[in-house]
């Protein structure tokens, strides 16, 4: 019996650890997206090309804005890994957040200073002009060994765990004023100092992983963005995707590239460092970046949710476009696809397959064609401020020609699926409630559009929930028992889907309104 109760808290562990992990790389990644738009409009305005066309934009004054708004995008790609190392532990933490993101600052810092130590002890030090061939790099003026975002991942994580193991210690009286809070960014430095020293000596080993992750990818060549972009979809209903989207975009599994004489590692960082410092754009980095998603998220998802609305029952329709119009404009423009994925990923298993392979082909077919559209989201946005305003070069009238024979074939594959095998896709239902998919649902309530006190009843009550977390479309939560959760009646109450990734993980998929439910769970919490 103990072993058992053992081996189900190591999977509870595993599961709130990695779906966690994902979260909290978001909130990075969301800054990195936001300065990548100003790097974008700032690159595109200064280009020579665009002066070209509109001489007006050659003014000095305005040149020099544009170059700030350059200079200022290209902070989040200059400090990345130790954002890294200061999101993990904050996102994860569950008391004291604010101390475990300063743990995280100082675990980075000690980490790299200990790394320069070895190294110099060791005459392994290499010259300023012989960096890049030594694999070292500077972080906050300190020489050390480049690992890129992977060293802010390990730092935060080693900090996360320091962190729950320490936070509440008790000194003996003589050394209490050490003791809480206090004590774990001290005890982070002396570990993190010993780690230090150590990663000079193994980090040759993971080094060969992530390059072997990345040589698999890149030797499927043409199929390497298929893989990719298929994968993170199947990734997805786990919220295991950002995992395998933040091993590309920032380590050596998404390509090497040498700029301004550094060594540049992941498809994300290569694509902003060439658009920061106005070089051509390499086409091998895109392939794994916003123009992929562009005709599924632009196109075939805005496509499928047309089909839902045309083969729901005439006298259902006016009580689901609020839901679907709303679900089109997150995909198009921002490229959240959760409200629409989640509207048929629990239906048909066979329509989510084909969303898959599709998702990954645009992938593909983008990188065929030598289209060099970046940055993250894959929606208008992107299209137009990393396409159209880049120029000619990016190719992006061609998102357009695919888009539209995107847009047929998902509309078609989903109206024939839904009508072939009569799929309960919203609004199909002979008989649909009054309060099915009103506003309230789809999140234009004046009250914030969701049912707090229901919800959480539906949870299994304030007892059942062990913590209560969100992303950008979801609830993350970690329960007593998972057999409480009413699936049915979170629905009703406007949920998109729920997924019980074991016994007591559940998420529960909400849309963009996620932090808003959260918020008013946790005042009744």
């Amino acid at each position: 019996m103990e072993k058992a109760t053992s081996e189900k808290k190591s999977k509870v562990s595993f599961w709130e650890f990695f779906q966690g992990l994902g979260k909290t790389f978001m909130l990075p990644v969301a800054l990195l997206a936001f300065m990548g738009i100003i790097l974008g409009i700032g690159s595109s305005f200064s280009s020579s090309s665009m002066i070209d066309v509109l001489p007006f934009l050659g003014n000095p004054i305005l040149q020099m804005v544009f170059r700030f708004m350059s200079s200022i995008g290209g902070f989040a790609f200059s400090y990345l890994p130790v954002m890294f190392a200061m999101a993990i532990p904050l996102g994860l933490v569950r008391k004291e957040k604010g101390v475990a993101a300063f743990s995280g600052f100082v675990g980075y810092t000690v980490m790299n200073l200990a790394i320069n130590f070895y190294l110099t002890e060791t005459g392994k030090l290499a010259d300023s002009d012989h960096l890049r061939e030594a694999g070292q790099g500077m972080v906050f003026g300190i020489q050390t060994i480049e690992m890129g975002v992977l060293g802010g991942i390990i730092a935060g994580i080693i900090v996360y765990n320091l962190h729950n193991r320490f936070y509440k210690i008790q000194l003996p009286d003589s050394f209490a004023f050490f003791s809480g809070a206090r004590f774990v960014p001290i005890i982070t430095s002396l570990v993190l100092a010993t780690v230090g020293l150590v990663i000079p000596v193994i980090w040759p080993f993971f080094a060969k992983i992530i390059t072997g992750i990345g040589f698999a990818i890149h030797k499927a060549g043409i199929f390497g963005p298929f893989l990719f972009g298929s994968g993170e979809r199947l990734l997805l209903p786990f919220g295991l995707h950002h995992i395998l989207v933040s091993m590309i975009r920032f380590t050596e599994a998404g390509g090497t590239a040498i700029i301004d004489g550094k060594e540049v590692f992941g498809a994300l960082n290569i694509f902003y460092g060439e658009l920061q410092n106005n070089l051509p754009i390499s086409p091998s980095a895109t392939a794994f970046l916003s123009q992929g998603k562009m005709p599924t998220f632009m196109f075939g998802l805005p496509a499928a949710a047309l089909a839902m609305y045309r083969t729901a029952n005439p006298s259902n329709r006016h009580k689901i476009k609020g839901l679907l119009i709303s679900g089109v404009v997150a995909t198009f423009v921002t490229g959240i696809t959760e409200p629409i994925e989640f509207l048929f990923l629990f239906i048909s298993p066979l329509l989510w397959g084909f969303h898959v392979i599709m998702t990954g082909a645009g992938f593909m077919l983008m990188s065929l064609l030598g289209v060099t559209i970046g940055n993250t989201d894959g929606g208008v946005l992107d299209f137009i401020i990393f396409g159209v305003m880049q120029g000619s070069y990016t190719k992006w009238w061609l998102v357009l020609i695919v888009g539209a024979f995107w847009f047929a074939i998902y509309y078609f594959v989903f109206k024939t699926v839904i009508l072939k095998f009569d799929l309960k896709t919203p609004g199909r239902d002979k008989v649909v409630d009054d309060t099915e998919y009103t506003d309230e649902e789809v999140n234009y309530s004046h009250k914030g559009g969701f049912d707090a006190s229901g919800i959480l009843a539906a949870l299994g009550g304030s007892q059942n929930i062990e913590s209560l977390d969100n992303c950008i479309t979801r609830l993350r939560l970690v329960v007593n028992d998972g057999n409480k959760i009413e699936d049915d009646k979170l629905k009703e109450l406007g949920a998109l889907g729920v997924v019980h990734l074991n016994d007591t993980n559940v998420q529960v998929i909400i849309g963009t309104k996620v932090t808003t439910v959260r918020n008013a769970l946790e005042e009744i919490l």
